[in-house]
């Protein structure tokens, strides 16, 4: 079965979002497709209700959310919104520690079904399991 999946990623710092793409490319056996908008597609900014309205379109049919709590220091406002909308829609959300992170952000740890950490299993059977 073919995973949807939103990963939150900011079009700034685009070099963690692209190590996930390649991690989940990677892994045998696990078919998926991105609702995620990546940098070389990347729209126009627009105002912030168009920009929730697009990130809304992005979440609504997918099966998880990816969190890379990492980013969230940068783009704690955005990262919150798909938090609270992935919540309200009853998605499952991912949590996904970086090499080296020891803390992660408790609006990040409060929300998540499953808190994994950053190596290509982890994150696929976290999927698996959740979704």
């Amino acid at each position: 079965m073919t995973k949807r999946l939103f990963i939150s990623h900011s079009w700034s710092y685009s070099e963690r979002y692209n190590s996930m793409v390649s991690l989940l490319n990677s892994k045998p056996f696990f078919q998926w497709t991105n609702y995620s908008i990546p940098e070389e597609r990347a729209f126009t900014l627009r105002s912030k209700e168009t920009m929730k309205e697009e990130l809304r379109q992005q979440i609504r049919p997918v099966n998880c959310v990816i969190i890379i709590s990492g980013m969230w220091f940068n783009h704690s406002e955005w990262i919150q919104f798909e938090l609270d909308y992935a919540s309200i829609l009853g998605k499952p959300i991912l949590a996904v520690r970086p090499r080296s992170a020891r803390m992660m952000p408790y609006a990040i740890t409060n929300k998540a079904d499953k808190i994994v950490n950053w190596n290509t299993d982890s994150i696929v059977a976290g999927i698996r399991e959740i979704s």
